[in-house]
């Protein structure tokens, strides 16, 4: 069996408007797994992903109850892999170096911030920021998103988000 998880980081809204509702329903139709890397700004945030198991951390944007009743990190368990999940915003310039610190034996260590993807391994670790799921840059770079499947292996890749 293959777990899908969709992985998004840096939405920066402060409720979830009509868009970005659309948006998650054609790119996280068939996920069963939501990971949101924070910055997520508002806990409504999360609402669209309801029925769906949510794995989320604040980002240095977050505040109040975003800020409060999320963590900063997580470890959790997505099929027989062990996740690290943080924002990255407190580990400085060189992100991925500071994650073997705060998560030196999971599987998969997933980040946001930079607002640049990412989806590499290290050795055995899959690394994998999702980039930012609103469009960012002076250039309209489109937005960008993960899914990651977990089976026998570890899987992941990283999608645009399409324009609607």
């Amino acid at each position: 069996m293959i777990i899908k998880a969709g992985i998004l980081s840096d939405t920066h809204l402060n409720s979830p408007d009509p868009l970005f509702r659309q948006l998650v329903d054609r790119c996280f139709s068939d996920c069963e797994v939501i990971i949101h890397a924070g910055d997520l700004t508002d806990l409504s945030i999360l609402d669209p992903f309801v029925g769906k198991t949510v794995h989320a951390v604040h980002g240095n944007m977050c505040r109040g109850p975003a800020r409060t009743s999320l963590n900063s990190s997580a470890i959790f368990q997505l099929g027989g892999f062990t996740i690290g999940l943080t924002h990255g915003a407190e580990l400085g310039y060189d992100i991925e170096s500071g994650l073997w610190d705060q998560f030196p034996e999971v599987d998969c260590m997933i980040y946001g911030h930079t607002h640049r993807p990412a989806c590499h391994r290290v050795g055995q670790t899959l690394m994998i920021n999702p980039g930012s799921f609103q469009a960012t840059g002076r250039w309209g770079a489109p937005g960008t998103y993960a899914i990651l499947e977990a089976g026998k292996t570890l899987q992941a890749k990283i999608h645009q988000v399409p324009q609607l």
